[in-house]
């Protein structure tokens, strides 16, 4: 008899209502949480709270239309898929372009909402709080890794982003999962892959809090920033490799989607943390690149 766990939390609050959920509520609790450490850093460096209300907002925007069409142009589908007498097997959204704003439907990428916050990040540099676009990135990395671990326990609550089958005793079964997860008609123990990344991401939270707080880590820009980019999407590289893959071309890609799109983003985090560390990094009064 295999060891594991019956997965069969549902993610309904109320049963028999589909919202508000609680992958909904574990999304909000992330932001707000973050919100909260945030203020105590404005206020440690006596920044004004209205930036920070003006901060949330372009965070929230930021993530949810930057997942959402990440999701869209990473992973698709593009098209409708059809089968060979002509029904719709599955909509694409470039045929269906209504589809994409349809997030209450499912589909966010972190990657895409990382992408949108950079952009988001920059212009609230410049035009808001006239910081250093670094300074607001090795900050606000600070709140986006516990939003990221709660975010992955809402997917767990709601049966998504599961692994590969496991006889590993911590195993779940995600009896609430698609049918398309199923082997010989029944579901089977797999890892818990957003388990995995959510107590990473709890880790990489703490982590960073310890160096703000309690090290000079905040005055060397960039390697709070570094160090987060290196250690968040190097996690989620390992764990791509006993997750289900999210597209069908990554059935026969030696590494996945998310992997591929993980790479860069270390390789980013790579570089600012060197700059940080050799004291390289943007100027503090300037906040450009040397």
């Amino acid at each position: 008899m295999l060891l594991g766990i019956d997965w069969n939390v549902t993610s309904e609050i109320i049963e028999g209502q589909p919202t508000p959920n609680k992958y909904g509520l574990l999304f909000v609790s992330g932001i707000i949480i973050g919100y909260f450490v945030m203020k105590r850093i404005f206020k440690r460096e006596n920044i004004d709270e209205k930036i920070l209300d003006k901060l949330l907002m372009y965070v929230v925007i930021a993530t949810i239309l930057g997942a959402r069409f990440g999701h869209v142009f990473f992973y698709g589908p593009y098209w409708d898929v059809k089968d060979a007498f002509g029904n719709l097997i599955e909509r694409g959204y470039f045929s269906h372009p209504a589809d994409m704003f349809k997030v209450w439907e499912g589909g966010l990428a972190s990657h895409g909402a990382t992408i949108a916050l950079f952009i988001s990040l920059w212009f609230f540099s410049k035009k808001v709080a006239q910081k250093p676009f670094l300074w607001i990135l090795d900050r606000i990395v600070i709140s986006a890794a516990i939003t990221a671990c709660c975010i992955r326990l809402g997917n767990l609550v709601n049966h998504e982003i599961i692994g590969l089958p496991t006889d590993l005793p911590w195993g779940f079964r995600f009896n609430q999962a698609g049918t398309e997860y199923m082997i010989n008609n029944a579901h089977v123990f797999r890892h818990p892959t957003q388990l995995y990344e959510a107590c990473w991401y709890f880790l990489i939270f703490c982590l960073l809090m310890y160096m703000y707080w309690k090290t000079e880590s905040r005055n060397k820009p960039g390697v709070l920033f570094g160090t987060f980019m290196i250690l968040l999407w190097s996690v989620r590289f390992v764990v791509e490799f006993v997750k289900v893959g999210q597209t069908e071309r990554d059935t026969y890609w030696i590494i996945n989607t998310g992997q591929l799109l993980s790479i860069p983003m270390i390789l980013v985090g790579v570089y600012f943390l060197a700059q940080g560390l050799k004291g390289n990094g943007p100027s503090r009064a300037s906040g450009t690149v040397e």
